[in-house]
């Protein structure tokens, strides 16, 4: 352990599970293709569906409710379109609402005109304001237009937990579609799509240990339907053309039905990562920590080092043999400062420090030690180069 590097960065990508890899290799061996009708296209169909069960038993959902993509950002613009189907008859929407702390993805609008986005404002701990929503959600209905309200169920960055559930009962009562990026969410928090109110939500393989490549759309039961982003064929009941992964498909549902099982260790989950901040605190008092007053996913650790950029941070830990990180590993191949912590109302010398540290169920007590005299040697380094004295 004394020199095995540590990878504290799961909400970038979770390590591949065990099983999701055993039955990745099982269906690369296998020829055939899903829409066909021979035994070997059959066999390849039945790794799909079976997959698609387990997708939908993560969510609360129905399998006919899940939707197999490339990723979660294709999910995402997927849905975030302003073309719906009610019960198969045309539900136009006029306007996405989406929250200021958006993973890129959502933040970009999808298939809506940049006009017809508008931002909902977050408070200091980045939860969405309902009031706003409520508000707005009144005045566009009062003129006749219908809205997309889009808000994550657990940010990237912060591990803070929207009131989702509170936001779809204030949506619904305005008609307006509910979705929420659940892609941090899975695998770390209960999600049942009823009962959240939701209409629909967008998933990640490769955060719950799925492998990179492969997301899904979940829908509700409540008969709204969105159009398709890809078109051709008939693969995913017109939902999505083209011919699924059917090896990466497998290795989701594999995931999935671990994801399920994982739920049971938040709590010791979130134990190590309160033991990671008392450590960080130990070296660097004046620490600041993102959210912590909020309700946040248990392995997920925001926090800045007074005076010091993220950019120096991360480059120290990654010499130092840790894997840490700096805003959303979507939103550029360099360390920028972070959106997120801008909207919470951050003061701006912090924002450009943001990090985070996020960890996993099979994150050891050993790894945490390790971590612990890593992060002294580095933070001690670094606060003593900017001046200021550490404990």
């Amino acid at each position: 352990m004394a020199d095995a590097r540590l990878y504290f960065d799961w909400n970038a990508g979770a390590p591949m599970k065990a099983g999701a890899r055993a039955r990745l290799v099982e269906l690369l061996d296998r020829p055939g293709n899903s829409s066909s009708v021979h035994a070997e296209g059959r066999a390849a169909r039945a790794a799909v569906e079976g997959a698609r069960r387990s997708v939908a038993r993560l969510c609360g959902a129905e399998a006919k409710g899940v939707t197999f993509c490339s990723g979660g950002t294709e999910a995402a613009n997927t849905v975030l379109t302003p073309d719906w189907t009610l019960f198969g008859k045309p539900y136009r929407l006029d306007r996405l609402l989406v929250s200021a702390v958006e993973h890129p993805a959502v933040a970009r609008g999808g298939r809506f005109p940049a006009e017809r986005l508008e931002v909902i404002p977050v408070d200091g701990d980045g939860i969405v304001d309902l009031a706003f929503v409520d508000r707005r959600l009144a005045e566009l209905s009062a003129v006749g237009e219908r809205a997309l309200v889009s808000v994550m169920m657990a940010n990237n960055e912060t591990g803070v937990i929207e009131p989702v559930a509170e936001l779809a009962r204030i949506a619904r009562a305005h008609g307006a579609v509910v979705h929420s990026d659940a892609v941090q969410a899975a695998g770390k928090l209960p999600i049942d799509i009823e009962a959240l109110g939701l209409d629909v939500l967008t998933l990640s393989a490769h955060k719950i240990g799925g492998g990179q490549g492969t997301g899904a759309v979940v829908r509700g039961r409540n008969g709204f339907a969105f159009s398709p982003l890809m078109t051709g064929g008939g693969q995913e009941t017109w939902a999505r053309a083209g011919t699924e992964n059917v090896a990466t498909i497998g290795a989701f549902g594999a995931a999935a039905d671990v994801a399920v099982a994982d739920l049971s260790g938040m709590a010791e989950i979130a134990s190590r990562r309160d033991r990671i901040a008392t450590m960080i605190r130990e070296v660097v008092p004046d620490v600041a920590i993102f959210g912590e007053k909020a309700s946040r996913l248990a392995n997920t650790l925001s926090f800045a080092v007074p005076g010091v950029s993220a950019e120096t941070a991360v480059i120290a830990f990654d010499l130092a043999g840790v894997a840490v990180s700096s805003g959303s590993a979507c939103s550029s191949g360099k360390v920028t400062a972070s959106p997120v912590l801008t909207a919470m109302g951050v003061d701006p010398s912090l924002v450009k420090g943001g990090l985070r540290v996020s960890i996993g169920p099979e994150t050891t007590d050993e790894e945490i030690a390790a971590f612990g005299l890593r992060a002294r040697n580095v933070l001690a380094a670094m606060k003593k180069q900017h001046g200021t004295a550490a404990a």
